[in-house]
């Protein structure tokens, strides 16, 4: 009897492993790639996720038998802050806490230290530094949150005295947060978390700040702020001091209706969101040059759904090149967040065709600014020639 037992059992643990669904494999659909040709991709929509499905797969019949559990069906309300370091991309839900995807074994979890004393009320930004801390804006607790290497909870830093922290970037052992309600940008030591200063003065028009919302370093130490009262990025030295700015307001490539997420690349690239236009735009951070935009509202793949912010990530590329059209190789991803929508978080890659030539840098910039002093010339020469016709702008930023 106990053998028939066992065989049964037997049996039946085959006939439920016979109807186990494992991961799924990348969902085959017609490439979408960035810019439209005939300029060659820059940029291929690789994948997006929402939950914890899209990572882990439909769990098998054999593991709803043993675990006597159901799916778990955790998903991403409202993305907003996103940042990725080898294996792991951190989502914030603002409606939440901070999500864990983890990579390399294909879960999706929320932060580990962020409970007790690293509970988060409204996580809205989130950014990384090179030894893997990371630091969390929450302008409901009204601190910015730092986790270590390992997700466990270190400090939080703040709060001061009505502020309102809503992103926050690091640069040689000291922490920069936005300050939405002071508008301004303060500035703590890392180390022993106090307060230094404040940068971002009122007395000055090249540095003073009307709405902070994101901010970014480049390699040179400068820091770039998204500033939605001024339409545009500002940006300025580690004193505070005005040292240019990118875009103005406008609805045309190279303006701002509401810039929001910034990031840049190793080389120099600054990428910006703008949240009305659903797109994200590529310029080179030391002449301000608009090089490239991609993007558009909607709900197709590759589309956004209310653009919040973007993240370059060097260390994760090997995990979607599986995604990637075989000829298309990828440099580097881009991860870019909407707030609404069944695709918040949406995973770019940014590479080369294999076959095609590609324009540098420098030659791209030199060419666009010698269309730019042809369109002036044409104004300049034909004033009257307005309306329908193509314009310099057209013909400008098409170029890849």
């Amino acid at each position: 009897m106990n053998r028939v037992f066992v065989l049964s059992i037997l049996a039946l643990i085959l006939i439920l492993l016979s109807s186990c669904a494992s991961a799924p494999p990348p969902v085959k659909q017609a490439p979408v790639f960035f810019p439209d040709p005939p300029d060659p991709p820059r940029f291929q929509y690789l994948t997006s996720f929402r939950g914890a499905r899209d990572l882990e797969g439909t769990k098998s019949a054999f593991w709803r038998f043993i675990s006597g559990g159901k799916e778990r069906s955790i998903v991403i309300d409202k993305a907003y802050g996103i940042a990725g370091y080898k294996g792991k991309i951190y989502v914030c839900d603002t409606n939440a806490t901070v999500m864990v995807l983890n990579l390399v074994k294909r879960t999706f979890t929320p932060l580990e230290g962020a409970r007790g004393a690293g509970k988060l009320v409204e996580p809205l930004n989130i950014s990384i530094d090179k030894d893997g801390n990371k630091y969390v804006a929450d302008p409901v607790r009204g601190q910015v949150v730092m986790f270590d290497n390992n997700d466990a909870y270190v400090k939080a830093f703040g709060p001061v005295e009505g502020w309102k922290p809503v992103d926050a970037a690091v640069f040689e052992g000291l922490l920069y947060v936005a300050d939405s309600k002071k508008a301004d940008i303060k500035v703590f030591d890392i180390k022993s978390g106090v307060f230094r200063n404040s940068i971002g003065k009122k007395d000055d028009a090249a540095s003073s700040l009307g709405l902070p919302t994101n901010l970014a370093f480049d390699s040179k130490g400068y820091l770039y702020v998204s500033d939605s009262a001024r339409f545009q990025i500002v940006k300025l030295d580690r004193d505070g001091n005005g040292r240019g700015t990118i875009g103005a307001l406008g609805k045309v490539p190279g303006t701002f209706a509401r810039p929001r997420g910034l990031a840049l690349d190793r080389k120099n690239r600054l990428y910006a969101v703008d949240a009305s236009f659903n797109n994200l735009q590529i310029f080179d951070a030391d002449t301000s040059q608009l090089l490239l935009f991609f993007g558009k509202g909607g709900v197709e793949p590759g589309d956004l759904y209310l653009a919040a912010k973007v993240a370059i990530d060097y260390d994760d590329a090997k995990y979607f090149q599986q995604y990637a059209d075989p000829n298309f190789q990828i440099e580097y991803l881009v991860l870019v967040t909407s707030q609404f929508g069944a695709r918040p978080v949406n995973v770019y890659g940014y590479g080369t065709m294999k076959g095609q030539a590609y324009k540098s840098d420098e030659e791209l910039i030199k060419e666009l600014k010698a269309l730019a002093a042809k369109k002036l010339k044409e104004q300049q020469e034909h004033p009257e020639k307005t309306g329908d016709e193509k314009t310099g702008d057209d013909v400008l930023h098409k170029k890849n």
